[in-house]
């Protein structure tokens, strides 16, 4: 997978995730190939997982290469507007980004997606994962979206499955046969 991240930089990928142990050792192999590529590495996660991440990443990472991990609190990112707002979330984002972007600097970034209950209206997740694949492009990063999968109901692993053209399984990046590139006008 992070050899493809190395060869083509827009790469939305969804990653449908099974326990904490395979989820923390999918991240930590995202963060480090990473910065061993001279990306930095934007880590949109819970402030429970990160410090986790930290301690991991510490013995495998120097002090110089951890200074090119940023982590941004995911509640504060999901709901900066005061709820789960796609255009808000977005413009977090590019706020995020905007020196990397400005200076050219490749970044990459993993985007751990979590509430309480899967339950609403899940329409706009499918707003935010087209408005974040489009950013993908625009930006010309790779960019893993991480679910829960037992939280994920059908109708929104659905969405997910049009709205992300990769999805890793296993080792592998798998092209999504579902996928539904969003048409800018």
């Amino acid at each position: 997978m992070n050899s493809l991240f190395n060869e083509q930089r827009n790469i939305h990928v969804l990653y449908s995730y099974e326990g904490r142990e395979h989820y923390m050792e999918k991240l930590v192999d995202f963060v480090q190939s990473g910065v061993s590529a001279g990306d930095y590495v934007i880590v949109i996660e819970n402030q429970r997982v990160y410090p986790m991440l930290v301690q991991k990443l510490s013995t495998r990472l120097s002090e110089e290469q951890m200074k090119l991990v940023k982590w941004v609190n995911n509640f504060d990112f999901y709901f900066s507007s005061g709820s789960y707002h796609p255009p808000a979330i977005y413009n977090y984002f590019v706020k995020t980004v905007q020196k990397l972007v400005e200076e050219q600097l490749p970044f990459r970034s993993w985007a751990h997606v979590e509430w309480a209950t899967m339950d609403g209206p899940l329409h706009i997740v499918e707003d935010l994962e087209r408005i974040v694949d489009n950013a993908v492009h625009q930006f010309d990063f790779p960019l893993v979206c991480a679910y829960e999968g037992a939280k994920m109901p059908d109708y929104l692993r659905e969405i997910l499955l049009e709205t992300h053209p990769y999805i890793l399984v296993e080792e592998e990046l798998v092209v999504s046969e579902l996928y539904q590139p969003t048409i800018e006008v």
